[in-house]
Formats: C-alpha cells, structure tokens, sequence
C-alpha cells in the first residue's frame, strides 16, 4: 500500500503531458487544475489580410506564443479564439468579422469556463487590436470581479514595442517587419516574399485625419518610412525568442504581486 501511494505520488508531480487543453484528457486536467496548475493563457485573435502572411497570422501569432510562454509560466493553454472583431481590412479576399454582440457573449461563456474549471489566473494574449481589445479588457474585468479571479490582457506587439525598436531599429506595424519577422520565426511556409513589393504598405493615418474602407493596404506601418517588412531570418528568430522572454516575464511579475498583495487567494 505504502509502495502504491508512493508511486501515485511520483506520477501525480511529474510535469502534464501535454499543456495544450485541447489535447489533454479530462482526468490528467483533473490531476493538475488547479491544484498544480493555476494559469491558463487564452490566445486570442482574428481571420484578416496581412500582406503576404497568413491571413490567420492574429492566431498564429499569440497561440506559438502561448505555446512557447506555458512551461515557463506554468501555465495550460487554452485553445485559440481565431475569429474576432476585425475593422477597416474587411473588405480583403478571406477576411472575417464577428459581430461585437456575439462576440462579446462568445467569449464571456469561454472565460466563465475557464473560471469555473479552476483557473485562478487567467491571460489573455491578444493578437488583434482595434475595438477588440478594449472589449476583451472589459470582460475580463467583469470576469475577475464576478468570478474572484485575476485576469490579464495584453496586445503583444503594443507591449513589445520596445523589442521592436530594439531588434529592428525602427517601428513596425500590421504585417510590416515586426510581425512579418513573428510569422517567419514560427513557420517560414506562412510568409511569401515573392508576392511583396512596397507600394503594398500604407502609414497609419494621424488621428482625425482621414478613414478610408476597406483600408487601401493590408500592410499599416505605425509610422511613416518605417516598418517595411525586409525577411531578415536570423533577426525574425530573435524577435520571437525576444518576445517571449518579455511577455513570460510580464505574467511571471504579474502573479508575483497578485499573490504578494494576497489578492483573490
């Protein structure tokens, strides 16, 4: 008997075999939510045009993040929301948009289950701005405050604007350099340089200034002469790694304090 619960013991520590919920089974997610694991991060993301990445590149890019974010974190990942809000590129061949309404009600039973299967922590990694964002920021303050759990949302490329400029030298934008670089790093079959040329980009009109629909490019650099995106591999990679060591640093930090101030414990 002494032997069994010494064994039980050692397979019930080790690490889960999978962090992905998708593919884990209820009775190992049993084993370890929450009782060994406490975060889950929640990708989320939208279907739109991206110069010549993938048009699902706002999936692509916070779920290999996520991924790549889980084991130093602690943390499962839940899977990814790829259908969003998305605006002025809608008119772009195999772009999608989710009504406000729905997506609102979607994604509050998706965080109120999460909630409810344990998870103390949950992160949102955002990869589509626009309205988006403050939709998701505000439900997941409801969440917290109903539910007494802590929440984060965050917009990668906006958080890592910094590593941007550190990397690249310059600032990026929608599908210029920066997450052009993103994509290549996770999967150089999803980026096609041959189809690229620099009339394809546009600057991000001042605020006040002008609005167009659809948005003449699906390139939008953040700032005038810069951004354009360049497939430079070795400096893609160290984007990514960047990246993630600064947005695993920033859900590390987070809990830190959460538990320090002994909030929702």
């Amino acid at each position: 008997m002494i032997l069994l619960f010494v064994f039980a013991a050692a397979v019930f520590a080790q690490e889960p075999s999978t962090r992905e919920m998708n593919d884990i089974n209820w009775m190992e997610f049993r084993e370890h939510v929450p009782r060994r694991i406490k975060t889950v991060l929640l990708p989320t993301g939208t279907v739109e045009a991206h110069g010549v990445v993938n048009n699902g590149a706002d999936n692509t890019a916070p779920l290999a993040l996520a991924r790549a974010m889980a084991p130093k974190v602690n943390a499962m990942v839940a899977p990814v929301l790829n259908y969003g809000v998305t605006g002025s590129l809608d008119g772009y061949a195999g772009t999608f948009t989710i009504s406000e309404a729905a997506y609102r009600a979607f994604v509050t039973d998706i965080l109120h289950g999460l909630a409810r299967n344990g998870f103390q922590n949950i992160i949102i990694v955002n990869g589509h701005g626009g309205g988006q964002t403050a939709i998701l920021s505000d439900l997941a303050e409801k969440l917290g405050r109903e539910h007494r759990v802590r929440t984060l949302v965050v917009n990668w490329w906006a958080y890592c604007s910094d590593v941007t400029l550190k990397i690249f030298g310059e600032d990026g934008g929608h599908a210029g350099w920066n997450e052009t670089a993103f994509i290549q790093a996770i999967d150089r079959k999803l980026v096609h340089p041959e189809r690229y040329n620099a009339s394809m980009a546009t600057a991000r009109p001042p605020a006040g200034t002008w609005t167009a629909f659809p948005f003449p490019s699906s390139i939008i650099l953040y700032q005038p002469g810069q951004g354009y995106p360049k497939f430079d591999q070795a400096k893609a990679d160290a984007y990514f790694a960047a990246v993630t060591e600064k947005m695993a640093a920033l859900v590390k930090e987070t809990i830190t304090k959460w538990d320090a101030a002994g909030l929702f414990q």
